[in-house]
C-alpha cells in the first residue's frame, strides 16, 4: 500500500504528531510505501527524519485560520498528492484535516480524518465553536471514514450532527510497551510527581501548581516535561507561590519513558483533551493518575481504580487527590498496578496498529479506480 500522511503542525510536537510518527514508521516495517506531508519543517519534521520517515514540508499549510494561506495550501497539497499518487490519505488535526479532505475529493482518493480532539466545544470560544462545527460537518462528506480516539469524541460528533454513526470508527490511542526497567516504582520515596505536557492551552499547569502549593509542608517533588509558549508564565506562577525550588523544569523530551520511571504520581490538569497520549504512557509506566475529568481521560482511567479523577479548574480537588497519595505508598503502588494492566489489557501499540490498517483496507477497496489510477 502507498498511504499518504497529512498533519498541519511542524513547529511543536504532540500526540497527534508522535500518533503519525509511529503509524508511517509501522508501516514502513511492513513493506508499505509512506510519505508524511507536514505544514512546514520544525520538531515534527525532525521526529520524522530520526524515525528514517519520509516527508515532505507543505509551505502554506498552517494552523492559523487565512483565507489565502489556505486557499494556497488546498492547491499545494493537491499537486502533491498527485505527483506522490498515494491509494489511501491519512489525515491529521482540523485544519490539515479539512484541506486534507477537500483535496482528496478533488482527486478521487479514499481520505481518513482523525481529528484527535474536536475543534469545537470547550477548544473554541461560544462564537467560534458553532463555526468550526458548521466546517468539520461540510468537510465530513469527504471522507471514507472519520476516527474517533474516544467515545467521548465520538458522541460529540453525534451530537453535532457531524456524521453518521457508521462513518465514526472508534479506535483508542495505544503506545509501544518499555521494558521491565522502565517500570516505575510507585510506592518509592520521596514522591516526584510529573507532568508531560506542552505549556500552552489547553494544558492547564496553574490549577497544578496552586494544588501543590495547597500541600507546601508534605514531602513531594515534581518534575515537569515539556515546553512551549507559557513556560515563563508558569515559572512566573511558581515562584509567586513559593514552590519553584521543588520544581525539576525537563523541557521538551522525545520519550519520556526515563523521566516516567522515577516518578511515583502522574499529574495532568486540562481544561479540555480528546485521549491524552502521556495518561497512557504513565499507566504503562505502572504509575498511578490524577487527572482533570475532561474528554476523554475517564476512558482511560478507571476513578479511584487506577487514579483519580478531578473537575477541570478546581485545585482544591486536584489537591486532595494528590495529597492522598503523597501519604499513601499503599495506594499508590495498588492503583499503579492497576493503571499498567489496563494499559496492557486495552491501550498497547498493537492492538491500535492492527485496528487502523484493517479501516485502511476497508477503505482502499471501495475505491478500485483511485488503486488502478493510483497504483504503481
Amino acid at each position: 500500500m502507498r498511504i499518504a500522511y497529512v498533519i498541519t503542525r511542524a513547529d511543536a510536537v504532540g500526540g497527534a504528531s508522535i500518533h503519525v510518527r509511529d503509524m508511517a514508521r509501522e508501516m514502513l516495517s511492513r513493506g508499505h510505501e509512506v510519505m508524511v506531508f507536514s505544514g512546514g519543517e520544525g520538531p515534527v519534521t525532525g521526529l520524522l527524519k530520526c524515525a528514517g520517515v519520509p516527508f515532505r514540508p507543505l509551505a502554506f499549510l498552517q494552523r492559523a485560520v487565512n483565507p489565502y494561506r489556505d486557499a494556497r495550501a488546498y492547491y499545494e497539497l493537491a499537486e502533491a498528492l498527485e505527483e506522490y499518487r498515494p491509494e489511501l490519505v491519512s489525515t491529521h488535526t482540523a485544519k490539515a484535516g479539512w484541506i486534507g479532505r477537500a483535496a482528496c475529493a478533488r482527486l478521487g482518493l479514499p481520505v481518513l480524518y482523525t481529528p484527535h480532539g474536536w475543534p469545537f466545544e470547550d477548544r473554541m470560544g461560544r462564537l467560534r465553536g458553532p463555526l468550526f462545527a458548521i466546517a468539520e460537518r461540510a468537510a465530513a462528506r469527504w471522507a471514507g471514514g472519520i476516527v474517533c480516539v474516544s467515545q467521548f469524541e465520538r458522541e460529540l460528533a453525534l451530537k453535532r450532527r457531524i456524521a453518521s454513526p457508521e462513518r465514526l470508527h472508534l479506535i483508542y490511542n495505544g503506545v509501544r510497551d518499555v521494558p521491565p526497567a522502565l517500570r516505575a516504582e510507585p510506592g518509592a520515596r520521596p514522591v516526584r510527581i510529573i507532568c508531560v505536557a506542552r505549556f500552552e492551552p489547553p494544558k492547564d499547569h496553574h490549577t497544578l501548581l496552586e494544588a501543590l502549593a495547597a500541600l507546601r509542608e508534605a514531602d513531594w517533588e515534581l518534575e515537569l516535561v515539556g515546553d512551549g509558549p507559557l513556560e515563563d508564565n508558569v515559572r512566573n506562577v511558581a515562584a509567586k507561590l513559593g514552590i519553584g525550588a521543588r520544581i525539576r523544569w525537563s523541557g521538551y523530551q522525545i520519550d519520556p519513558a526515563a523521566a516516567l520511571a522515577r516518578a511515583q504520581i502522574f499529574a495532568l490538569s486540562s481544561t479540555s483533551e480528546g485521549f491524552p497520549r502521556s495518561i497512557l504512557e504513565a499507566m504503562r509506566a505502572g504509575l498511578p493518575v490524577v487527572a482533570s475529568d475532561v474528554g476523554g481521560v475517564r476512558e482511560a482511567v478507571a476513578n479511584g481504580v487506577s487514579g483519580y479523577l478531578v473537575p477541570r479548574r478546581d485545585p482544591g480537588a486536584m489537591s486532595a487527590a494528590l495529597g492522598k497519595l503523597i501519604k499513601s505508598a499503599s495506594e499508590r503502588q495498588l492503583l499503579g498496578t492497576a493503571a499498567r494492566r489496563i494499559y496492557e489489557e486495552r491501550f498497547r501499540f498493537e492492538g491500535m496498529f492492527d485496528k487502523t490498517v484493517a479501516l485502511y483496507d476497508t477503505l482502499k477497496d471501495r475505491f478500485p479506480s483511485a488503486r488502478k489510477r493510483y497504483s504503481a
